[in-house]
């Protein structure tokens, strides 16, 4: 019985924006390209063109031989999880193209799986022909497509060298990367973008190299993306605005920074689940990504902010007028606490236990978290072993999305820091 493999991708320019697709059909015993497909489909999603994508591979793997077994790759987590069974699909353009591909073959002969965008790339550039084909007017072409020599190329180019790097720091990072499995899981840091390259590289995975193999492979980590809210009324003001307050909801402005994040992450297509702060800015932010991602918002209390006591609504002017002896107390000592509020020493002991808790519950799993200003930086802070002081020397802007990666071993790799760039 004959073997091929499926990569498919597709992309959105907008997203939604003009799209398109790619899909490759290769022999698995050889590795030679058996077919190639693209199309510009006008104007949808990127989720929809990965589906089409899917179905055109499926199609011409099917055309070259009804018989055969299929294992499909591509760097869409939603695609796969859900074509797999393990996820719902509940946006209803999805569900047709789902069935659709799913009566191409039988179930039986067809296995799915997530690779990084980087292993993804003759697919990537086939469906970024076919979108620069249709903005032009034209049909993608196969006899004009450079997408397989341009992988080819590209591969050639990154084939690592017989030894580590000469960069210490470099080296170490992708040792701890080998160590730690990261191609075969943990979603990488999400960037906006569907099926182009360029500002995505940032937050690709280090592959693992041969010859550099852990004796024990500690799998894939989990990966908290780390989501603060969107913008409330307090936020341009700079007010104290915690857990002990009038509990805010978004502005206007709050409401469009989660609806960008949420293209954003849709585009990526990492994140396998969302687990929010139970104040209402952060459910309002996580029930909008959710929207896109087709998943549900769970609910974890060690993720609110910081009770800020009498402080909460003030400006930092305000709170030194008013409490000049306990602010400067607050700023010299993670154990002085705002009157009749929480310490930073409270908030690092709640924070790390729902990390604990969700680091146990989503092992190998990439989890969008969505959260306030203090319980993100205690995160990163607690990965780097950095100081309690570290918390005033962070800049995290609102709907900014950060990522750390937690290891099996109990260490932690910050991955992304304050990204606004989906904002811009």
């Amino acid at each position: 019985m004959r073997e091929f493999i499926v990569e498919a991708d597709g992309g959105s320019r907008g997203n939604p924006g003009p799209a398109g697709y790619g899909s490759v059909v290769i022999d698995a015993a050889t590795g030679e390209t058996l077919m190639e497909a693209a199309e510009y489909i006008g104007v949808a999603t990127n989720n929809v063109a990965e589906y089409k994508g899917l179905v055109a591979g499926l199609k011409a793997a099917h055309q070259l031989d009804p018989a055969a077994t299929v294992h499909v790759r591509m760097d869409s987590k939603l695609v796969v999880e859900q074509m797999s069974g393990r996820w719902k699909i509940k946006h209803p353009d999805m569900k047709p193209l789902a069935a659709e591909a799913a009566r191409i073959f039988p179930s039986s002969q067809v296995t799915y799986e997530w690779i990084p965008r980087d292993r993804n790339k003759h697919a990537d550039r086939l469906a970024n022909e076919a979108m620069d084909a249709g903005k032009r007017g034209e049909a993608w072409s196969p006899s004009a497509s450079t997408a397989e020599l341009d992988t080819r190329a590209a591969r050639a180019a990154a084939e690592p060298p017989a030894g580590p790097p000469g960069d210490a720091v470099a080296g170490a990072a992708r040792a701890r990367a080998a160590m730690a499995g990261a191609v075969r899981g943990g979603g990488p840091a999400p960037s906006p973008g569907g099926a182009t390259e360029g500002a995505d590289s940032r937050a690709a995975h280090a592959a693992a190299r041969p010859g550099w193999a852990a004796p024990a492979d500690l799998g894939a980590p989990a990966t908290f993306v780390l989501l603060r809210h969107g913008e409330t009324a307090l936020t341009p003001e700079k007010r104290f605005s915690g857990s002990g307050g009038s509990d805010p909801v978004l502005s206007a402005v709050g409401r469009e920074q989660a609806e960008r994040v949420a293209a954003a992450l849709a585009a990526r297509g990492t994140v396998q689940a969302i687990v929010s702060s139970p104040l209402k800015r952060c459910q309002e932010t996580a029930h909008t990504v959710a929207a896109r991602l087709g998943l549900d918002v769970h609910l974890e209390d060690g993720l609110r902010e910081t009770d800020f006591g009498a402080w909460e609504g003030l400006t930092f002017g305000e709170a030194r007028e008013r409490h000049p002896e306990e602010l400067n107390a607050w700023l010299a000592s993670p154990d002085a606490a705002p009157p009749g509020g929480e310490s930073f020493a409270e908030v690092t002991r709640r924070v790390s236990a729902a990390r604990d808790r969700l680091t146990r519950a989503y092992a190998g799993r990439t989890v969008l978290l969505v959260t306030h200003v203090t319980p993100i930086k205690t995160l990163v802070r607690l990965a780097l072993g950095a100081p309690p002081e570290s918390l005033f020397r962070m800049e995290l802007s609102a709907a900014s999305v950060s990522a750390v990666a937690y290891y099996a071993d109990g260490n932690a790799s910050l991955r992304l820091l304050n990204d606004t760039s989906h904002l811009r």
